[in-house]
């Protein structure tokens, strides 16, 4: 009989981390059942942990939170599925040419031994490889994205390898292994994932922009042909607008709420004469403008560097995350890019359970569980098993008392004849006790 799989993802950011479980059914229909976050600022920059101590006690924080939930069952999270993102995440074009005997037909083994082999690629020693995935096959020179049952010469497999710089893996498998001491089951590209999640298949067809801008980095992926195409990490994100602010002589996190309440990625056409708390509405519009056209210039070039004949994307443009919650930011892309903007959502398949989460704010954690529930063996929380104790034992505290022994019976007790040599010698004691006493009481009187 097959049963309910639970699933938990992990991602971490530069300004938060987020930790979701999900409920796959027996049918395949994922339900998000659990969501938590906790804010980290400063501890992880450009997607790179920097301060493994503190981030461990964040994530400990909404491991123990998600544990609770009753929703669980008293389940308890045993591994995770963990996102990988942040600066240096990067894609490498890839070829694999093998020579088969002649008149071979391609089966599985040939194309995971084409797959292992790009893994092993010998790259830029600064990075590891992450992930292969195919672009298309060409058995003798015929291009094919399903190559297993064909016949053929020769194989040739065009790869994009998914790589970061190692000390991210480093760093987060230092965290949980030796911190939390639970198991990585393993890890997601988070961009890939994002875009399974969100990109429908005729976009990726046609050709189109994935844009996910979260606080420090803005990731964007480039399809063509139902292939990812370029993929690139921007250092630049919406905290570089709040902490141009911060210039205003106001801290972070009151920048932050200005920015949200009263800034416009859009350039005002015309001066406000209005303060909010003494500082001038017209200075922030100037910084907020300025730097969401930098932010989005920086995006609009990477389509020069994936496609120098400057071919345009049919799908248009498909934006996530926290940065196009700024007003005007997803016009102002659309203005400068002149392709169609549309944000990008959770499909409707995939349930919510908790109704005050936002499918938006939370779409990388749940395109981790998405990408995950199409995994083997993803089931990723345990029942505890209790032991059974005796039935006379008890507790004292956390420690179980041994089991009680009973009690050996006692034998009845049979009352003792008086002695007349007993009583005899009571007698004599008395008599010399009061003898004694009296010659005490003489030796007083004398004295007087």
């Amino acid at each position: 009989m097959t049963t309910d799989r639970y699933i938990a993802a992990i991602e971490i950011s530069s300004s938060k981390i987020v930790g979701a479980i999900g409920k796959l059914s027996a049918t395949g229909e994922l339900n998000v059942i659990a969501l938590e976050k906790d804010k980290i600022v400063e501890y992880v920059r450009y997607g790179i942990i920097q301060n493994v101590e503190e981030v461990n006690t964040a994530l400990s924080r909404i491991i123990n939170r998600l544990n609770q939930k009753t929703c669980l069952n008293k389940r308890l999270i045993k591994a995770v599925y963990v996102g990988i993102s942040g600066r240096s995440l990067r894609n490498i074009p890839y070829e694999v040419n093998r020579n088969l005997p002649e008149d071979t037909e391609i089966n599985e083994q040939i194309v995971s031994q084409i797959k292992e082999e790009v893994l092993r690629a010998n790259i830029d020693s600064s990075l590891e490889v992450i992930q292969a995935v195919p672009r298309s096959y060409f058995i003798d020179k015929s291009e094919t994205k399903s190559p297993i049952g064909s016949m053929g010469n020769n194989i040739r497999g065009s790869f994009d390898i998914i790589a970061c710089r190692q000390q991210i893996r480093r760093n987060l498998a230092k965290m949980f292994h030796e911190k939390t001491k639970i198991e990585i089951k393993d890890y997601i590209v988070t961009p890939l994932a994002v875009a399974d999640l969100v990109l429908s298949n005729e976009e990726k067809r046609l050709g189109c922009m994935l844009v996910d801008m979260g606080a420090e980095v803005t990731t964007v992926s480039i399809y063509r042909n139902g292939n990812l195409n370029y993929l690139a990490t921007l250092p630049l994100g919406s905290r570089n607008i709040t902490r141009d602010i911060t210039t205003l002589n106001v801290l972070e996190e009151r920048a932050e709420e200005i920015k949200t309440s009263s800034g416009n990625a859009i350039a005002a056409e015309t001066v406000s004469p209005l303060n909010i708390g003494g500082i001038k509405l017209s200075d922030v519009q100037n910084l907020v403008a300025a730097r969401s056209e930098e932010i989005v210039a920086n995006i609009i070039k990477q389509l020069t560097y994936a496609e120098p004949d400057g071919k345009q994307l049919p799908g248009g443009v498909i934006a996530v995350g926290g940065g196009f919650k700024l007003n005007g930011m997803t016009q102002l892309l659309e203005q400068q890019s002149l392709l169609k903007v549309r944000l990008g959502k959770v499909p409707e398949y995939i349930r919510l359970e908790d109704t005050n989460a936002s499918k938006m704010e939370y779409i990388q954690v749940i395109s981790l569980l998405h990408a995950a529930s199409k995994l083997d063996d993803n089931n990723c929380l345990i029942t505890p098993v209790q032991e059974e104790l005796p039935a006379e034992t008890g507790y004292v505290g956390n420690n179980p008392l041994p089991p009680s022994t009973p009690a050996t019976p006692e034998k009845p007790v049979v009352p003792k004849k008086p002695s007349r040599f007993k009583d005899l010698g009571a007698k004599i004691i008395q008599l010399i006790t009061r003898d004694d006493a009296d010659d005490d009481l003489i030796s007083k009187d004398n004295n007087n």
